[in-house]
């Protein structure tokens, strides 16, 4: 008995040093031992009551850890990456002025300023295959015919995939997870006035997420033993792994409005999930269950919502493109640089590379469930048009 006494001291100082506070965290009545029952547990996780023993002290937090997802020593994240070939772009795409730009024919009425059409004033990205420096003049040939004149149009080229991809998983995490959007540091417990810890986060720094707790009207999130940050810092992967009500199968994407984050599940399994970028105010992206409708690798998209046409878009190739809700689709997005956040007129943007690996492993009829757990995008079928990029 003095040999487990030492041993319990010794791993509550451990437990102390590694950050983990030694005090019990679950209420006194999880423990429920038989009347004759004397004896400590040995030091371990105990997530269903022992019949001849006290899970108390070092078990008792080790058990309330173990419950949150996180066990000591900590467990890495199942995850691995996937291939950066995904992220290779299936066209060459330069940028066009906001304001108006001429579109010609051939290259000798565009040396003669012979226009044919013009592309109207808005977002513009063409996709290009043949860049020719001609007479002291650069000018591009589209993929879907005609030429631009690269000083009159103010092109830049070349736009470049992206370098974010989200994370594929061997098997379903233990916890929650999430993706840091912002630099921040974490602290020792869930206050503004809590020490700084060691550990400094840059964006799109992946981390398991344990536990979320509201401390006046902030929220914070639980990374690690005695580590938290501000939920604002972070965006998280809520894991479940049972189907959303009306899917028939076990496979489904899920896409989380209030997060900004997608997850995929295949045979009730997570197996892919990353940051996305849907509908802004007022051009939401719709939530409800919908199945794809439609897969096309290379798309162009154009439209405007406001009256006077201020937001138009015209987008190229669009690549990796999966219609599920009239005109609102996955796809991926190479004119955005950062994603976590609302950017789009409805559709579901992906960074090339996700999108990508989604278009591989998605088939027409799979289903989307599009949620918002905050309740603050609007549900009314009433409310949403067609939807665009």
């Amino acid at each position: 008995m003095q040999q487990l006494s030492a041993l319990l001291i010794v791993l509550s100082m451990v437990l102390s040093q590694a950050g983990v506070s030694t005090k019990t965290i679950l209420p006194d009545d999880e423990i429920t031992p038989a009347a004759d029952i004397n004896v400590l547990c040995l030091p371990g996780v105990y997530l269903i009551q022992p019949a001849d023993c006290i899970p108390a002290g070092p078990s008792l937090v080790l058990t309330s850890l173990a419950r949150l997802g996180l066990y000591l020593p900590e467990r890495p994240l199942p995850t691995q990456s996937p291939d950066t070939e995904l992220s290779l772009m299936p066209a060459t795409y330069v940028t066009a002025r906001k304001e108006s730009i001429p579109l010609f024919d051939s290259l000798a009425a565009a040396e003669a300023m012979s226009t044919s059409q013009t592309l109207s004033p808005g977002m513009k990205y063409l996709s290009i295959d043949q860049r020719l420096e001609h007479n002291n003049a650069i000018y591009y040939h589209l993929r879907a015919g005609g030429w631009v004149e690269g000083g009159s149009a103010g092109t830049g080229c070349c736009i470049y995939a992206g370098r974010f991809q989200g994370q594929l998983f061997q098997k379903t995490p233990t916890s929650n997870l999430g993706w840091f959007v912002e630099e921040t540091r974490s602290r020792v417990a869930p206050s503004y006035t809590a020490a700084i810890t060691g550990q400094h986060y840059y964006r799109e720094n992946l981390v398991a997420v344990f536990d979320i707790r509201k401390v006046g009207d902030t929220e914070w999130l639980m990374i690690g033993p005695e580590e938290w940050v501000e939920r604002r810092t972070l965006k998280r992967v809520l894991v479940n792994t049972t189907p959303p009500d009306g899917v028939f199968g076990d496979r489904w994407i899920e896409v989380n409005l209030d997060e900004q984050t997608l997850a995929v599940y295949d045979r009730r399994e997570l197996v892919f999930a990353t940051l996305i970028a849907t509908g802004l105010d007022p051009f939401f992206t719709r939530p409800g269950l919908f199945q794809i409708q439609q897969k096309k690798e290379l798309e162009t998209m154009s439209g405007a919502f406001e009256a006077d046409r201020s937001d138009y878009y015209y987008l190229e190739d669009v690549p990796w493109t999966m219609y599920y809700d009239q005109n609102r689709a996955l796809h991926g997005a190479y004119w955005r640089t950062i994603f976590g956040y609302p950017q789009s007129h409805g559709c579901i943007n992906l960074s090339p590379g996700d999108a990508h690996w989604l278009y591989d492993w998605a088939s027409v009829g799979d289903w989307v469930y599009v949620w918002d757990p905050s309740g603050r995008t609007p549900t009314d079928p009433s409310y949403y048009g067609p939807g665009g990029a």
